[in-house]
């Protein structure tokens, strides 16, 4: 299987293009040697990947036929990431969700209503 569809196949990335894009740019390796979108992935090799700033490295247990599940994935890869990049990644999607804006949505009727209110009183309603 090619490691652009194999990457693709074990979930590591959302598209196959995804995935091809980061082979062209140098961002797989096997062996330190990069790879083509094009080479073949056998079994029991060791695949660095580098990818938000942070590398995985997975090993290859086996060749998937075509795109798994998220619970299956265990089957076919091995995460052998180190432990430092794994807690850097779980701190950086810490640090991340407590950076998102809370804004609550889209307002609701009753809201732009009482927007309107206060716009053109100068006051909302008291018992709200």
């Amino acid at each position: 299987m090619r490691i652009d569809k194999y990457l693709w196949a074990i979930r590591f990335y959302k598209s196959r293009n995804e995935a091809s894009i980061a082979c062209k740019k140098g961002h797989v390796r096997i062996n330190e040697t990069i790879l083509k979108p094009s080479r073949e992935v056998f079994g029991a090799e060791k695949i660095i990947i580098r990818k938000n700033q942070m590398e995985f490295t997975i090993v290859v247990l086996d060749i998937p036929k075509s795109r798994v599940g998220a619970k299956l994935v265990e089957r076919y890869a091995k995460d052998i990431t180190p432990e430092d990049v794994q807690k850097a990644r779980a701190e950086v999607a810490m640090h991340q969700s407590n950076n998102r804006l809370e804004t609550g949505g889209r307002p609701s009727k009753k809201n732009r209503r009482d927007l309107m209110d206060f716009k053109e009183s100068g006051t909302i309603d008291a018992d709200e």
